[in-house]
């Protein structure tokens, strides 16, 4: 017997990805010769008002009008999508007849896009398409476009819809993966150094708690994209913060968050986005930095069952930890150059930084819990009172 198959069972698993990927700088600028056959004539264009100001649309609707395609575009998409977002987007796509469907932005923007073209495709109502394996499809053509390199939602058959005031839910199914995603590194040389950090480290932590996964469809494939990932993350991010004019650090940060979006849509996340989740939901703090506050807190309550998972990527987002000897050293110096990671790229470190009190600790431990979805995945069951310390450490 072979040494792989006295430490290895490999157990059965499904892989699903987007399946047709193009990772060129200024591609969007050819949308119409990548994706307009797919499209067809009547595409609906989907944003947030911010990226419409600056520009950075026009590059891809000139190609796609050029081409002779019509094309509505629906701007109105916020940080945290509100349900009302997605409907007023699927109206809006019902009201031109739409045969695709174009997401262009961050991860809200394509959550956005993939429900819309799921419910314009479908017609099924969006109630009924909530959790995991519940949408029916099929949906209209679908074409992602991120503009940040953090969510990998280009490459993830889910997205996360705002609720109400504050609760967040999930359509997961591969049904919502698009038909090509497009990766133009030369849509995020404007990105800002803090939404570089935040979105960076997140695709961190996509990658981290992909490879720690304890679902049951953790799966070699998953295991080697988290790694690649963070060896493009780690090498990267710096660079791309304090010199964002680097288009390749840009674009290596671009195939990392990419990877890490493959790694975890196959082998989902854990208790880093459980807590994360009440922290951007209630005080509306971005998503990267909601996952940044709450990581090395929660790696470290993570550590008695995972610090051979993380002592083996360690070395992948920070070289230098290759020295270390020993699973429980190198997985307490991983933990500690992470932390170290969010202060020197100049992120808040500290819940109290974002404007949460001590007094809304209990609340949010309470609300964490509703993620079960998430923590099933952790290596460690998590407690209410477990996840209620873990926000008291961290704030």
């Amino acid at each position: 017997m072979s040494a792989f198959e006295e430490d290895h069972s490999l157990q059965s698993f499904a892989f699903h990805t987007t399946p047709h990927l193009v990772f060129e700088p200024g591609s969007t600028a050819r949308l119409a010769a990548i994706a307009g056959r797919k499209l067809g004539a009547s595409v609906l264009f989907v944003t947030d008002p911010g990226l419409r100001r600056l520009g950075l649309c026009d590059a891809a609707l000139a190609s796609l009008t050029q081409a002779g395609h019509s094309v509505g575009v629906f701007d109105a998409v916020e940080a945290d999508p509100s349900l009302d977002t997605v409907l007023k987007a699927v109206e809006a796509g019902r009201s031109m007849a739409a045969t695709g469907v174009v997401g262009f932005g961050g991860g809200s923007s394509l959550d956005v896009a993939k429900v819309a073209a799921l419910l314009l495709g479908s017609g099924e109502e969006i109630d009924g398409a909530w959790g995991v394996g519940n949408a029916k499809g099929p949906r209209l053509p679908l074409v992602l476009v991120p503009t940040t390199a953090g969510t990998g939602s280009e490459v993830t058959p889910v997205s996360i819809i705002t609720v109400g005031a504050e609760e967040k839910r999930g359509v997961s199914s591969p049904i919502i993966l698009p038909d090509i995603a497009i990766l133009d590194a030369s849509l995020t040389l404007g990105l800002p150094p803090a939404i570089t950090a935040a979105t960076g480290v997140d695709a961190m932590v996509h990658a981290i708690e992909a490879y720690a996964s304890k679902n049951a469809n953790n799966n070699p494939l998953s295991k080697m994209l988290a790694r690649q990932a963070l060896q493009l993350l780690g090498a990267n991010i710096e660079k791309a913060v304090f010199d964002g004019g680097d288009v390749d650090a840009r674009g290596a940060m671009l195939l990392g968050s990419m990877l890490a979006g493959q790694a975890f849509a196959n082998s989902p996340v854990a208790a880093v986005h459980a807590l994360a989740y009440p922290i951007g939901g209630t005080f509306h703090v971005p998503h990267g930095l909601s996952n940044a506050l709450v990581l090395p807190h929660v790696l470290r309550f993570n550590a008695p069952d995972a610090a051979q998972l993380y002592a083996e990527i360690a070395a992948d987002a920070f070289p230098d930890l290759a020295k270390e000897q020993g699973s429980q050293g190198r997985c307490a110096a991983f933990i500690e150059a992470l932390a170290a990671l969010s202060k020197k790229l100049g992120m808040q470190t500290r819940l109290r930084e974002v404007g949460i009190g001590e007094e809304h600790l209990a609340k949010m431990a309470s609300d964490a819990m509703k993620q079960q979805r998430l923590l099933v995945n952790n290596p460690r069951d998590v407690s209410e009172a477990d996840a209620l310390a873990i926000y008291k450490a961290a704030w």
